[in-house]
């Protein structure tokens, strides 16, 4: 069995990368998946659950909670995350080669030989690919998608530094940082495979 995770910036493509990946490697894809295991956990609607994760709900997670998945009266918040935890690790469980996007993949299956993926870009170049990718019916300017870009990475940060002392995106944390500025997903999908089949077979 080997997965890879790939954490990323809003924007930066990170979703597309792993997709493709999948597609040349052939592995299972998890992303938007995982937020219907979540919702079917809680017997909570998918998109409840995913406007919650992107809102900066951390916050309100119990200290007692934090680092240790347990509580004896959990709220909501911590209740979605202990449910991640489970759908992440239920895909382990599967046995299969996989690819899982986002969702703290990384740190909840620390334990296992997994090759982790942080991708990246410049600010402009999460713009664009944000303003061309619109949700029908958002239509927002420039400004406040820039205002979404930053609070959904604080989300993310904040989140991870539930589970984990490594810092969102700090590349000590992953073995490839991958800056999609410029590239050609195709092509960038194509070298990251290779790399990544290199990591899994660098012991053979």
């Amino acid at each position: 069995m080997r997965i890879i995770t790939v954490g990323r910036e809003f924007g930066s493509g990170g979703r597309e990368l792993g997709k493709r990946m999948s597609d040349i490697l052939g592995w299972s894809y998890y992303d938007k998946e995982i937020i219907g295991v979540i919702a079917k956990d809680l017997c909570k609607s998918p998109d409840y659950v995913e406007r919650t994760m992107d809102s900066g709900f951390w916050r309100s997670v119990p200290l007692t909670f934090r680092r240790t998945f347990y509580a004896s009266n959990p709220a909501p918040a911590a209740e979605i995350l202990a449910a991640e935890k489970r759908a992440i690790e239920g895909i382990a469980l599967l046995e299969r080669d996989a690819i899982i996007v986002g969702r703290n993949a990384d740190v909840i299956l620390r334990d296992y030989n997994t090759f982790n993926i942080f991708v990246c870009a410049d600010r402009m170049a999460k713009l664009d690919r944000c303003m061309e990718r619109q949700e029908s019916g958002e239509a927002l300017s420039l400004r406040e998608m820039e205002r979404k870009m930053k609070h959904i990475d604080q989300a993310r940060r904040e989140s991870r530094a539930i589970l984990t002392d490594a810092e969102w995106g700090d590349r000590s944390g992953y073995h490839l940082i991958v800056d999609s500025t410029g590239w050609d997903m195709k092509k960038l999908a194509a070298a990251v495979s290779y790399y990544a089949l290199s990591f899994f077979g660098r012991d053979k």
